[in-house]
Formats: C-alpha cells, sequence, structure tokens
C-alpha cells in the first residue's frame, strides 16, 4: 500500500489521513503546531459548525467558486454521509436554524478529538514538525523534508489550509510547496470576512445587532452581486455577521466600489411600511418625531435616521408632510453603507484562491502535473458560504485524497 506523507493536521488532514490508514497505507501526518485540528477549535464560535444538512444540489448552490470541480468528492462523501461519519465515530450531532450542523455538546474539541482518535486508530502517526519542502523527481513524488530530515514516501497530501487565522497554522505554506512543484496559485484572498466602511454611522451603531433584515451589494454600476435575507451587526470599522460573511465571497474586485443596502422592513412592501409609519405618526400626534420611533426601529438606529432624514429632531408628528414620510420609509428600505475594503486576510475565516482546480484531478485530487501529489481541504481554489459548508469541502477533499493516495 505504500506510504503516504500528509502535510497538516487540520480538518482535511485528519480526515485524509484515518481514511488513508483505514485503506492500509502506511501514514505519517505532519503537523507544525503544538495541537491538530487549532482552526476546527475556533470554528463556529467555539462550537464548530461540522457540516450543513442539506442535499448536494442546494450545497452546489451554497459554493459561489468552482463548484463543479466538487462533484465527484461529494457524491463520494455527501453532507449527509458526513453526519453519519460523526454519529458513527460516538459524536452526537443536532441540526440547527439554517441547517447548520453542531456538536451537541457545543464543543469544537469534541470534534477535533473525534477525528484525532479517529486518525490514531488506524494507526497513522502525528509527527509534530514544520515541513520544509517536497521532493519530487522526474515529475513523481519522492520524499518531504522536515526538521532538517528527509522521509521517503509514496505520495504526499498537501493539507494546509489557506492563510486566514495565521496563529493557527495557516500561513500559506502549501501554496509555495505547490508552486515549486508547477502548479498555478490563483491569488490568495480574504473571503467570509468583515467589512470596513468609511461611513461614520458605524461608529456610532456600534455593537448593534440586526435580525431578519435584507442585506443586498451592489456595485457603482449598479450590478447586484449578493441579496439575502438574516442577521448582521454594525461594528467600529464598518459592518459584519452572518449576512456580510456571505456577502463578502461575491466581492472579488473592490476597486469596482461596493455599496450594502440594508432594508429595516423586508417583511413589508414600500406602501405597507408607509401606513405603518402613518399609523406610528398617528399615535404620538403631538409629540416631537425623535421620541415616535421607538416602536419602529431599535433605541441606537433612530438618531442615525433622524440626522439622514434630515428633519428638525423637535419636529411634531402632526406637522411632518407626506414627502417627508415617505422619504422615511424610502431610508428604512435602503439604508445604504459605502464599502472600502475587506478587513486583513489575517480575520478571514476562509481564504479564496489557492491551487489552480484545472490542474488537479477531480475524482481523486491528484495532481495532473507531479504523479502521487494530492490537494484536500482550503489550499484548493474552492470556497463556500458560512453555515458549514466549507468544512464539508475539507472532509470531503480529504476522504478522497487519503482514498486515493493510498
Amino acid at each position: 500500500m505504500g506510504k503516504v506523507v500528509i502535510i497538516g493536521a487540520g480538518a482535511s488532514g485528519l480526515m485524509a489521513a484515518g481514511f488513508a490508514s483505514m485503506y492500509g497505507a502506511e501514514v505519517l501526518l505532519f503537523e507544525k503546531m503544538p495541537r491538530v485540528g487549532r482552526k476546527l477549535m475556533i470554528t463556529g464560535k467555539g462550537r464548530c459548525n461540522l457540516a450543513n444538512n442539506c442535499d448536494i444540489q442546494t450545497f452546489m448552490q451554497n459554493v459561489p467558486v468552482n463548484n463543479k470541480f466538487l462533484y465527484s468528492a461529494l457524491n463520494n462523501f455527501s453532507p449527509r454521509d458526513i453526519i453519519d461519519f460523526f454519529e458513527s465515530q460516538g459524536l452526537k450531532t443536532k441540526t440547527e436554524r439554517g441547517n447548520r450542523v453542531f456538536p451537541v455538546s457545543d464543543k469544537a474539541s469534541d470534534v477535533v478529538d473525534t477525528m484525532r482518535d479517529f486518525a490514531l486508530f488506524y494507526g497513522a502517526k502525528i509527527i509534530y514538525k514544520e515541513v520544509e519542502g517536497v521532493i519530487a523527481e522526474n515529475g513523481e513524488i519522492k520524499a518531504v523534508k522536515a526538521g532538517g530530515k528527509r522521509y521517503d514516501c509514496d505520495s504526499v497530501i498537501i493539507a494546509t489550509g489557506g492563510k486566514s487565522y495565521p496563529r493557527t497554522g495557516s500561513t500559506g505554506d502549501g501554496y509555495k510547496f505547490a508552486e515549486k512543484l508547477g502548479h498555478t496559485i490563483i491569488k490568495p484572498e480574504p473571503s467570509l470576512i468583515p467589512l470596513e466602511s468609511p461611513d461614520n454611522d458605524c461608529k456610532l451603531l456600534q455593537g448593534l445587532s440586526l435580525k431578519n433584515v435584507n442585506l443586498r451589494v451592489s456595485t457603482k454600476q449598479g450590478k447586484t452581486v449578493y441579496d439575502d435575507f438574516g442577521e448582521m451587526l454594525f461594528t467600529h470599522f464598518g459592518i459584519s455577521g452572518p449576512l456580510v460573511l456571505s456577502a463578502s465571497c461575491n466581492m472579488r474586485n473592490y476597486n469596482l466600489g461596493y455599496t450594502a443596502h440594508i432594508d429595516f422592513k423586508p417583511a413589508l412592501s414600500f406602501e405597507q411600511l408607509d401606513s405603518r409609519v402613518q399609523r406610528d405618526l398617528k399615535e404620538n400626534i403631538n409629540k416631537s418625531i425623535s421620541n415616535s420611533l421607538n416602536k419602529l426601529l431599535p433605541k441606537k438606529l433612530i438618531p442615525v435616521i433622524l440626522k439622514r432624514w434630515d428633519i428638525p429632531v423637535d419636529k411634531k408628528c402632526n406637522s411632518v408632510t407626506k414627502e417627508e414620510r415617505r422619504r422615511l420609509v424610502g431610508l428604512l428600505k435602503d439604508f445604504t453603507i459605502e464599502i472600502s475594503n475587506p478587513r486583513p486576510i489575517s480575520e478571514a475565516i476562509i481564504t479564496s484562491g489557492g491551487v489552480k482546480v484545472s490542474e488537479i484531478n477531480p475524482k481523486t485530487m491528484e495532481s495532473k502535473i507531479v504523479k502521487n501529489l494530492y490537494f484536500a481541504g482550503e489550499v484548493i481554489d474552492v470556497d463556500a458560504y458560512t453555515g458549514g459548508y466549507n468544512l464539508v469541502i475539507a472532509w470531503a477533499t480529504g476522504k478522497l485524497a487519503g482514498e486515493s493516495a493510498s
């Protein structure tokens, strides 16, 4: 069966190690951090959103970059299969809102322990050393170099992750190894990342969390690149939260000049909201406008809306004109925030970009350039929205690479 070296003991590396060992290969799993699964430990706010409980078709709709490349991997190990796999390993799971799957214990450490035990059970050896290079001769894998020592092997799986959260060990090593071996690297960019804005209103609204709002992102030319309903939040630097992270996956060129459009009341049409505002104004007929919006809006939002509405704060409700009222409704249905940049790549949940998919065989995860070289997980140029989809990619490509390499 031969000797398989896997570089990186994250989600895809651990899965590859377990399956390669299960199929009889001698597996050396190299990890440069003092513990395996460092990035898994912080996913899902420390709870680990380990999968999304959806069918393959739905899954594909949540992968904006190179989703067709994943067909074989997902047919081999679907989201449902992945959940069954964890249950079979003794990890009880639960499905929450948005089909997000978590361990019942709400502890990411239980997912890490399950994966480590799976790899070790079948005989994989974990070596806590940094790999310095991958050695190929005549277009075929021969060895890796780690800690100044050469380790001969029959195949190598690069499962080093991307460049996000470098403190967990994702520092882009895999890109260097792949490039040296002749692969093309699509420039790594931050994805699933909060967005910065020059708009001072974000600072004023810092900490305000919004539920059931609609977020649309458009370019200067008016082209919509993202449109969805859910949760978001304002921060001192701009905007964040699930909607914003998913929107960032579709924002590939910040020179296009992006604008975020927030609809605070997406369940109501313009006319329905206009009637609702009219009713509120009638109820508070002798009050000033600044004291009359608390039923309609969160307290923190009111001064910002009043400033943008540009009418005197002490204006009485009974003197608001129809034109002014409709202007307010327009503001609530389309509150705009200019976007300047994403946050630094070190804050991204995942990295977009990586090893070019046309240079990898999707049925095996083997390089088309170097024989017996395989790739798994985030080092490949595929990425998905938030909600457990990216971990499904890691598990599925990891399993396929592990099986193929063995």
